[in-house]
């Protein structure tokens, strides 16, 4: 799911960048904390509605204050460290007397914020708006709350992310032909009306039931009428060397049995293998990027081509509905 993408995404960076930033400032090397303040800037403008904006950018070094929004008078600390001595050394800024009426917020960019912390009482010599409950932001907090947005806002802030912390071209990339398969299927004009003679429906039903994948029937069954069309490809791409079309088969099914060995449902076993196809094919120094979207619907026929061809989960007795590779 484009969710679960996303999210896995957002929260690999986000941690990373908390863990360098903690070790960084430890060392005294502070740059990361620097340019941190406007990557936050804007990921709290996505996540909140805000309009924060660097208020370094108009009045160097302004202690006490890092991120303001006018609109919605709010204020925020940016700071690698998250104590109740830092937060009261922060308030105690007489620059908040020409703020009265705004909303504090703590902003923690390395450790998440104790919870006995947002419990304590804090000294707020110019009774700024302050609820430490709620106003003291860290990683944690941000990830719960792109949990919870759409898919959309979502997609907002992977391409921040992404733009921001991306990671460099990797030189040791590799080709796979799993990446081969994608770039040809995201080249095809699939029509959902398509049928597929070949495909014996009632087989594929047992199989589901024998495998309990009552929660991931809509999806086979949507993408089951792309057999022959990824027959035909696997055909053609298997005039380039032998055993092509089996190796991408073959990944799969060892995505499969990886996770055949973990403490999952069926039906979480067969979306992780969705997810981890997804990863192997960005991977690849051959893969041509497309929208995650294209890229999500050529994975699912990849993976509900293997459940028919028998490559992943068991088959029911009798079930022979179609030629394995």
């Amino acid at each position: 799911m484009n969710r679960t993408n996303y999210f896995n995404y957002i929260e690999e960076k986000l941690n990373t960048l908390a863990y360098r930033i903690e070790v960084k400032s430890k060392l005294n090397l502070l740059e990361l904390n620097i340019h941190s303040e406007n990557f936050f800037a804007n990921l709290c403008n996505i996540i909140f509605g805000l309009e924060l904006e660097n208020l370094n950018f108009s009045y160097q070094n302004i202690d006490g204050i890092d991120l303001i929004d006018h609109k919605n008078k709010v204020v925020v600390q940016v700071s690698s460290t998250c104590t109740k001595t830092k937060i009261e050394n922060s308030l105690s800024k007489n620059v908040y007397a020409k703020y009265k009426g705004y909303k504090y917020k703590f902003m923690s960019i390395s450790k998440n914020a104790p919870s006995s912390l947002k419990n304590k009482i804090f000294q707020n010599p110019y009774s700024m708006q302050f609820n430490p409950k709620q106003d003291i932001w860290d990683v944690g907090l941000l990830l719960k709350k792109t949990l919870n947005q759409t898919v959309s806002k979502q997609r907002c802030l992977y391409n921040l992310i992404k733009d921001e912390l991306g990671q460099d071209v990797d030189c040791v990339k590799i080709e796979s032909n799993l990446a081969k398969v994608i770039n040809i299927l995201a080249e095809e004009t699939l029509d959902i009306n398509a049928g597929s003679p070949e495909i014996n429906s009632f087989a594929i039903e047992d199989k589901i039931l024998f495998n309990d994948l009552e929660y991931a029937k809509d999806i086979i069954d949507e993408y089951k009428i792309f057999y022959h069309r990824l027959d035909e490809i696997y055909s053609e791409f298997d005039r380039e060397g032998k055993n092509k079309s089996f190796s991408v088969l073959q990944e799969i099914r060892r995505q499969y049995i990886e996770l055949n060995r973990l403490n999952y449902t069926p039906t979480d076993i067969f979306y992780e293998i969705i997810n981890c196809v997804i990863k192997v094919i960005i991977g690849s120094s051959n893969y041509i990027e497309i929208p995650m979207e294209e890229l999500q619907l050529c994975t699912d026929i990849l993976v509900v081509d293997a459940f028919i061809r028998c490559k992943i989960f068991n088959n029911p007795e009798g079930y022979n509905h179609v030629i394995t590779r």
